[in-house]
């Protein structure tokens, strides 16, 4: 099925005055452009990566390598998109203060 914005409405459930930089766990969808399916095809009920969804992978699981403070939970790569659970630690503070960019 193709996104039609006449038919599929998303509203943003994020709070408003959150800051997503907070340690927590966070629940992420990245969708591809156009919800194009880029990434790979279903085949016998089993998702099997085209060299885009292996690049996607390899991106995904390299975060907490860029990133000293997270860690990644579960995730999953779709034909069009991909569903994640990012863990960003840290002691409470307003911000992931420590949580330092290592590129």
């Amino acid at each position: 099925m193709r996104f039609d914005p006449e038919k599929h409405h998303r509203r943003s459930v994020r709070l408003k005055e959150y800051d997503c930089c907070q340690p927590g766990v966070y629940f992420v969808t990245i969708c591809t452009r156009h919800r194009e399916c880029l990434l790979g095809e279903i085949v016998d009920g089993e998702m099997q990566l085209n060299p885009l969804g292996t690049m996607a992978a390899a991106c995904w699981h390299a975060i907490p390598h860029h990133f000293s403070c997270v860690v990644l939970d579960e995730g999953i790569i779709m034909p069009n998109h991909i569903h994640g659970i990012i863990v960003i630690q840290g002691r409470g503070e307003a911000s992931a203060v420590g949580c330092s960019s290592d590129t």
